[in-house]
């Protein structure tokens, strides 16, 4: 569903990922793993269109769209949840949701879709954004992205400023979306639980991918227990 080859990208001139190539099937749960300042999120700001690229060439469901403006690349199916959530905070619940599917108008049944995935955010429709814990915000970000009926989700670290409780919580959700058929990319420093959801996997480092491979091989992998599992 996602191919990427040869991707280089970064900031005024200067690249921060070098060389990255990787690709995501139809209905795989891949993880992308690395310590912060690896370059997972200019990776994906990347593949979404939010940052130009200076080599490389990225296809989503066999289609270039290297080149494409951010939002013609969400029409075609590419969600993408940001580490920051990017809510909307002084709007409800229902409009943020809202918001995910738009321009197109609300779908009952997609709404109750979501709802039923996230439990909590039916009981707070009509609350503001801003007011929500940690784990709701979370909950709503992803919530928000569900409502455009992606092919593909893409999450950066969709654990930042969870409680391991939480954490845990938000990757059974992951889980059950996999389930239900949703292709998904997770960018991740939290390894374990990445490598628990993830059929696939790649460790970056210094905006180069280090190491790939099955989610079980990787997380055997002494450099990767060494450095990301705190196994000496």
């Amino acid at each position: 569903m996602l191919e990427v080859n040869g991707l280089s990208t970064g900031y005024l001139g200067k690249d921060v990922v070098h060389d990255v190539s990787l690709g995501v099937g139809t209905g795989e749960a891949v993880a992308i793993i690395g310590s912060n300042g690896a370059g997972k999120t200019t990776l994906f700001r990347a593949v979404c269109g939010l940052l130009g690229i200076s080599a490389g060439s990225i296809r989503f469901d066999k289609a270039e769209i290297t080149s494409q403006a951010a939002h013609r690349i969400a029409r075609q199916g590419l969600a993408y949840v940001p580490a920051e959530r990017r809510l909307f905070p002084f709007m409800s619940v229902r409009e943020n949701l809202a918001l995910g599917c738009y321009p197109a108008a609300v779908d009952p049944a997609r709404l109750e879709f979501v709802l039923g995935v996230f439990p909590p955010l039916g009981q707070r429709l009509s609350q503001r954004a801003a007011t929500l814990s940690g784990g709701e915000q979370q909950m709503l970000a992803v919530g928000r992205a569900l409502m455009a009926r992606p092919r593909l989700l893409m999450l950066d670290e969709p654990t930042t400023g969870l409680s391991p409780k939480l954490a845990h919580a938000a990757y059974r959700a992951l889980d059950a979306l996999k389930q239900e058929g949703l292709t998904l990319l997770i960018a991740e420093q939290q390894v374990p639980l990445a490598l628990s959801v993830a059929d696939r996997g790649y460790v970056l480092e210094d905006g180069r991918v280090q190491l790939e491979g099955p989610a079980e091989d990787l997380a055997k992998s002494p450099a990767v227990r060494r450095a990301y599992l705190g196994v000496a």
